[in-house]
């Protein structure tokens, strides 16, 4: 069984500890920007629940985009790797590291 979207990503930045996962989604409509950093993901538009078994990005979530972003990450003033990556696009970097 494949594993949860929000995880299979958060799991990519424990292998790239060097990049910062900024993810445009839809969620049940509404827009959310989602920063996942070494695991774990925070949502930069609304509030991020305290409990970890939460998740920050549901399965049914709508990934618009992906950027991977270079570490630390600085909103003012951020070092793309990529940008506007989509989820077909993201899968192929997931297999690369064996997810």
């Amino acid at each position: 069984m494949e594993r949860g979207v929000g995880h299979r990503l958060e799991q990519y930045t424990i292998k790239r500890p060097d990049e910062v996962l900024l993810v445009e989604v839809a969620i049940a409509g509404e827009a959310d920007q989602i920063a996942i950093f070494r695991g774990f993901s925070s949502s930069l538009m609304h509030p991020t629940a305290a409990d970890p078994d939460i998740p920050v990005l549901p399965d049914e979530a709508e990934i618009i985009s992906i950027d991977r972003v270079e570490s630390p990450y600085n909103p003012q003033i951020p070092h793309y790797i990529q940008q506007g990556l989509t989820w077909v696009e993201m899968r192929s970097l997931l297999a690369e590291v064996g997810l």
